[in-house]
């Protein structure tokens, strides 16, 4: 691995993904951007190789298909130049879970789960043999909120965090860096995805705004960064209450609660 590592950044052609491709571009890094969008990131590509000096590859891949995912995974297993990578696309829908249809939440399970899966147990390896690299995986607040009513995007940014927080718990060790980031609602087109208008709502973060935070937390090697949490005490109580649970699992038998019907 080079001393400075290359990025594979997905969802790259638009907002949190064109962002850090701009931030790591101008730390030194090369890059290589994932996205359908070919036009659209070959502009941001174009840019950056100018502004900045780095090369930047650009990757087309809808990551909702197999030969698509296998080309982007082959990349990762292939190339000992990416040292990092961040696993930003992710997709969402509108309507209620009753409203949604089985092909729409399927696709959006592909994407936010699936892929993020692949992508990252495709580098994994590598980057445990070399003992160094980070996996970077975009999640989101409505993964620790059912009460938002996003049924099936809120499950898929859970299952994000648990990932994350066992790769790292396994990864660490060995020298790789896993870290999940938790935005809030951010002024991207994910909005438009769900029918509604990112200027109308009120406490919108901006793209840049986020990705800097989340960069702050990578510096720190944070195993998780929650951009909007102003009390970072409030989520340390949340993981000791959810520990000290862990360890009343008292299994030979059932709770007391349980062994009467009254």
């Amino acid at each position: 691995m080079s001393q400075i590592p290359a990025v594979l950044i997905t969802g790259a052609s638009t907002g949190i993904g064109a962002i850090y491709a701009d931030r790591f571009a101008r730390r030194g890094h090369d890059l290589v951007l994932v996205a359908r969008d070919a036009a659209r990131m070959e502009a941001v590509a174009s840019r950056l190789r100018q502004e900045t000096g780095v090369t930047v590859d650009i990757l087309q891949a809808d990551l909702t298909q197999t030969t698509d995912l296998a080309k982007v995974e082959t990349r990762l297993r292939d190339d000992a130049r990416i040292g990092i990578l961040v696993n930003n696309a992710g997709t969402a829908i509108g309507g209620t879970f009753v409203e949604q249809s089985t092909d729409d939440t399927t696709r959006l399970v592909a994407l936010n789960t699936t892929a993020l899966v692949r992508l990252a147990g495709a580098i994994a390896p590598r980057l445990a043999n070399a003992g160094e690299g980070a996996i970077v995986n975009i999640g989101s607040v409505v993964g620790l909120a059912p009460e938002f009513g996003m049924t099936v995007y809120g499950a898929t940014k859970a299952f994000a965090l648990f990932l994350s927080q066992g790769l790292g718990l396994e990864l660490g060790p060995k020298g790789v860096y896993v870290q999940a980031v938790l935005p809030a609602t951010t002024r991207t087109e994910i909005w438009e995805h769900v029918g509604a208008d990112v200027n109308a709502m009120n406490n919108v973060m901006e793209v840049g705004d986020l990705v800097d935070a989340a960069l702050v937390g990578f510096d720190r090697r944070e195993p998780l960064t929650i951009p909007p949490l102003h009390e970072a005490g409030q989520w340390e109580a949340f993981e000791a209450a959810r520990k000290t649970m862990f360890a009343n699992f008292g299994n030979a038998l059932p709770a007391e609660r349980y062994r009467t019907r009254t």
